[in-house]
């Protein structure tokens, strides 16, 4: 057995597997572009590397693409398989087949209980407690995720190497809360610890953004832009929220510049790349801005993607992109799907069923929601499509301008004063109230 520099006590013999897992477990916390080399160094030097094959697994499940689903499904094989090679495995390995077991078949918010559960007494273990976060956010549960990094938070030792980046968690669970004051201290703390945290920068920029300072913002992400520079694509996250605080200025070429060349550098397909650019196009579009040809390669994309509902914050993002191209048909085929995902049984089902259709039919002008009521309902449900408060800002705003075209204005303001318990006021916002005041006027 060994013990890494995160803390996960392992069976391998391989002193080179155990470097490179750790190597592995520091591009994940650090969003590094080599994770996944660091990785099959590990199974190479040990192929019965339980962890490894465990991270694997959810590696696939959290890209969200179902594609993967069946490489996911594999490495589950391969780490039930080698618990048998290592004679049963250590606690901690078991923890993680356990775990991935769930996550397998759907059950994000079951299998972060179970590392939550078997960890209880060493919570700032850094890779089970980095994985429920990940899961957590991917089903939009900020309680569990805050209670989570509570934990660890209260025990890390300052001097360990996962210190800064189980802070820079917390610091995200603290925005996600409205808890400002508290989260820019401990963004700030992370990142003095391990200035490699772009998570904990990334939280701070969070806190900038909700809080409406631009200028801090803009500051804080380009004095840090080293760091998050070196990141895999989470780099053009990190762009694309540079972006959205140079919009809220009105400087809209920098943002066009910002997107050609950070935001959207490579047409990939990964969900969270496109979240990004079909978020920041469509407010471009309402702040009035042309983007020219820019929507083509999303809106291909997202038609090749038009039966995948393997996570509904992904889908309602194509949808987004299939509407703003005038494709009908395969708009109308991603909101059948996303109804037929409602069906299901796992989490993306129940999440389908809560908010996912009745928000798939705004954005495709389908719907638009008929009371106070109703709006409420569909506002307090979009946490559970998962993301961040500032991602999901696009669904309140897609929301806003369906109620705001049929000319409620009452709606409108009713969106407002939600939104304004976690987001300071904003120029595109009190547009699409504009908008519908000119409406009702004219």
């Amino acid at each position: 057995m060994k013990r890494d520099a995160y803390d996960l006590v392992t069976s391998t013999d391989s002193t080179e597997a155990l470097r490179a897992f750790e190597n592995a477990v520091f591009g994940i916390a650090a969003h590094r572009p080599n994770t996944g080399t660091a990785l099959q160094a590990t199974l190479a030097a040990d192929p019965d590397h339980v962890a490894g094959h465990a991270l694997k697994g959810f590696a696939n499940l959290i890209l969200a693409r179902s594609e993967l689903t069946t490489v996911a499904t594999a490495a589950l094989a391969d780490a039930r398989a080698a618990l048998v090679e290592k004679s049963g495995g250590t606690a901690d390995e078991r923890i993680l087949v356990t775990a991935l077991e769930a996550a397998e078949a759907g059950l994000f918010a079951q299998a972060a209980r179970i590392l939550d559960a078997g960890f209880e007494d060493r919570p700032a273990t850094f890779l089970p407690f980095k994985l429920a976060h990940a899961l957590r956010f991917m089903i939009g549960d900020a309680g569990g995720m805050l209670a989570a990094s509570t934990r660890a938070a209260r025990t890390i030792d300052p001097a360990s190497n996962a210190a800064g980046f189980v802070l820079g968690c917390h610091a995200f669970s603290l925005e996600e809360h409205g808890r400002y004051d508290e989260a820019l201290r401990v963004g700030q703390r992370a990142v003095s610890l391990q200035p490699d945290d772009s998570w904990g920068l990334h939280a701070v920029s969070h806190v900038f953004e909700m809080q409406g300072d631009a200028k801090q913002g803009i500051d804080w992400l380009e004095g840090s832009r080293k760091a998050w520079s070196r990141c895999n694509n989470f780099s053009f996250h990190m762009a694309w929220h540079l972006g959205l605080l140079h919009l809220e200025r009105g400087d809209h070429d920098r943002v066009l510049e910002l997107y050609d060349d950070e935001v959207r550098p490579q047409q990939t397909d990964d969900f969270r790349d496109m979240a990004n650019a079909i978020s920041l196009l469509w407010r471009l579009e309402q702040s009035g801005v042309h983007v020219g040809n820019r929507w083509m390669d999303v809106a291909e994309i997202a038609h090749r993607r038009k039966s995948d509902t393997t996570l509904i914050f992904a889908a309602l993002h194509n949808l987004a992109a299939l509407v703003a191209v005038g494709d009908r048909d395969g708009a109308a085929e991603l909101v059948a799907q996303i109804d037929a995902k409602a069906l299901g049984l796992d989490d993306q089902a129940r999440i389908a069923a809560e908010i996912g259709v009745p928000m798939a039919r705004v954005l495709a002008g389908l719907d638009a929601p008929a009371d106070q009521r109703m709006i409420d309902r569909m506002v307090a449900n979009l946490p559970k499509i998962g993301g961040s408060n500032a991602q999901r800002d696009f669904f309140v705003l897609a929301l806003a301008k369906a109620v705001g075209a049929g000319g409620d204005d009452a709606a409108v303001y009713r969106i407002g004063q939600i939104r304004q318990r976690l987001k300071a006021d904003d120029r595109l916002f009190r547009s699409i109230e504009r908008s519908v005041a000119m409406r009702l006027s004219a």
